[in-house]
């Protein structure tokens, strides 16, 4: 095991790994042109033409740096204010997607100066890029540094069963042995040395090098999955040399020794470890692929898409009448929005012909096999009808658990639901779920739990009753024991970190944290953002992922927002609570980054109340009992 170890000696002086620095927002030249708004005066980068109007409050700023494809709004406020007016418009903002190429922005509504300096910012980077061909980091953000510095744990591995090594991540934990690249050493090749891990974090490890004892200065974070890291016995086995750091080679005069002492008994990777990544990296959708996938403009109706590209298991969905191959979507392939070809018609779901008649060459239908399996149900007795009550998640604002309506019944178990007092008259806004779904609850769920139900828009009589509203609609509650009650020891604790795709706006991936546990339903919080922009996500979910699943894959992470972003939210925040009230607050319905850039029956009941953050993931709390 050992025959790879090399005693080179070294004279040149000690090195030491460090994290990226954080970014300094770069100034804006003085020499550009002068825009004034409001009675203010700022810098602008390209002069007139690159201009653009808010449609909602008027601000003159940057045309690049407004939010939305269109640029028609200069922030997710105005958006938001002008989708209470325009319901089209919020959905049509719902879910635009594009590759995640350029750099992350502020997701707040922010003074036309600060847009100001992040298009500078933006430029002077793509400029950098173009003379170096290098990628710079995002915000030169650090997990490591982050995870470090405010002593936060991650969400492990093995509660990502759709990530990479999910199901296979076996007993890797703290104090497991690896090797790993000596970068404290100046010989002109490239020499390895063993590694203990000190703290795991998802995919990513703290590592020590072997001989620094409990001396932290040259401690290192680095992904388990990377093609650097490799089980004790590789170098000795692939001829790699083995070289104690040179900050630690004077302490022993026998490495070799030391190396056996120290190892025996200790873990490692198994051998075939790096053959378990590559293969869990493994995605049997294929570019060119056809599906069925919601119509992000019609929730209510699918259409067929083609598979662009596919990143870590998510794909780019281009619709397939999109002939410049800009309107496309954002999805994990196990996503219960994705369906092969003919699942439409085969429930009674809603689809929108395509004008393409014939099959472009190369493109091809997507096996049925590929998709997620949904828990088949028993439709022959009692059963949802249309016009039962409901609570369920809003598709269209994810942050809200609201009263809804089942309005038509579907083939294999799905159901059509319409949220209560914002429905479109034409119903493009009803949304497919499964009667297993995680994301519809019994009447009564929200209570139970100590959950904000929010009320029918429009609705006068707060605050919201059941009992009363079942009354005066005349209509009943969906039956409790038809709803999915099934709670999977998910392992998610309150804190965690992890990576979790902003369901608002699904091409981004963002720094994330888990603030609550209902038995399997999750609260994820965008770091630096305010809660409004929080999200009830199932902890089964394809679109969470381990902290690290970003550098794993080659996909963009988006980090927390900066200071001056948190301080601005605060305030705004704070006149908001002050105006607080239990009337109905509207959709949110736009994207979170632009500059961050979708058995009762009218009687007395009583219900059973149960703990409201489930973290031992027992069983849920959804009883209610009918009174004599």
């Amino acid at each position: 095991m050992f025959d790879g170890y090399d005693s080179c000696s070294e004279d040149t002086s000690s090195s030491s790994s460090s994290d990226e620095s954080e970014e300094e927002v770069a100034p804006l030249p003085s020499s550009l042109p002068i825009i004034k708004n409001n009675g203010q005066v700022y810098t602008y980068p390209d002069g007139k033409s690159g201009m653009a109007t808010c449609e909602m409050c008027g601000m003159v700023g940057v045309r690049d740096a407004f939010y939305s494809k269109t640029k028609r709004f200069c922030s997710v406020s105005c958006s938001r204010s002008y989708s209470s007016n325009s319901k089209k418009a919020s959905i049509l903002a719902r879910l635009q997607g594009k590759p995640p190429t350029k750099k992350a922005k502020v997701l707040q509504k922010q003074p036309l100066v600060a847009k100001l300096a992040a298009y500078a910012q933006y430029q002077a980077t793509l400029q950098n890029q173009a003379k170096t061909k290098t990628a710079v980091p995002v915000e030169g953000f650090s997990w490591g540094n982050y995870i470090n510095s405010n002593s936060f744990t991650a969400a492990p591995v093995t509660c990502f069963k759709h990530a990479p090594m999910g199901t296979c991540w076996g007993d890797i934990s703290e104090g497991v042995r690896v090797e790993v690249p000596n970068t404290d050493c100046s010989l002109p090749t490239k020499v390895f040395w063993i590694a203990g891990i000190v703290k795991l974090a998802g995919y990513n490890a703290l590592l020590r090098y072997e001989g620094f004892e409990n001396d932290s200065s040259l401690d290192f974070w680095c992904n388990v999955c990377g093609s650097d890291i490799h089980p004790v016995g590789w170098c000795a086995a692939s001829g790699k040399p083995l070289v104690p750091p040179r900050t630690i080679q004077h302490k022993y005069t026998n490495w070799k020794a030391f190396l056996v002492k120290r190892l025996t008994g200790a873990k490692t990777l198994p051998p075939d470890f790096s053959q378990k990544v590559s293969e869990s990296m493994q995605y049997p959708v294929k570019p060119s692929m056809r599906v069925e996938v919601v119509d992000k403009t019609h929730l209510c109706r699918t259409r067929v898409a083609i598979v662009d590209s596919v990143i870590g298991g998510r794909l780019r969905l281009v619709y397939e009448e999109s002939e410049d191959k800009t309107d496309d979507f954002w999805c994990h392939m196990y996503s219960p929005l994705i369906h092969h070809i003919g699942w439409s018609r085969s429930i009674g779901h809603r689809f929108k012909r395509s004008d393409i008649t014939k099959k472009q060459d190369g493109h091809f239908d997507a096996p049925p096999h590929l998709f997620a399996k949904v828990k088949e149900v028993d439709t022959s007795g009692e059963w949802f009808k249309e016009g039962m009550k409901l609570e369920a998640i809003d598709p269209l604002n994810l942050s809200a658990i609201c009263v809804a309506t089942i309005r038509k019944v579907l083939a294999d178990g799905y159901l059509m639901i319409g949220i209560d007092g914002s429905e479109a008259a034409d119903g493009s806004d009803w949304f497919c779920y499964h009667a297993t779904s995680p994301s519809i609850f019994p009447v009564g769920f929200c209570e139970i739990n100590m959950i904000e139900l929010t009320p029918p828009r429009g609705y006068a009589k707060l605050p919201f009753k059941w009992f009363d509203y079942l009354r005066e609609m005349d209509s009943i509650a969906a039956p409790v024991k038809l709803f999915n009650k099934e709670v999977p020891n998910h392992g998610f604790h309150v804190g965690m970190k992890l990576e979790a795709v902003d369901l608002m706006e699904p091409r981004l991936v963002c720094v994330a944290t888990v603030t609550r546990i209902i038995h399997r339903l999750l609260r994820i919080h965008f770091d630096g953002w305010e809660d409004e922009y929080d999200q009830w996500v199932d902890c089964e979910s394809p679109d969470l992922y381990p902290v690290g699943w970003c550098q794993l894959t080659g996909y963009q992470l988006q980090p927390p927002a900066p200071q001056t972003s948190r301080d601005s939210q605060s305030s705004s925040s704070k006149q908001k609570k002050k105006a607080k009230s239990q009337q109905y607050k509207g959709h949110k319905k736009m994207t979170s980054l632009q500059l961050k850039e979708e058995l009762l029956d009218g009687e007395e009941y009583s219900f059973l109340q149960g703990a409201s953050d489930q973290e031992s993931n027992g069983s849920a709390s959804y009883y209610i009992k009918q009174e004599p």
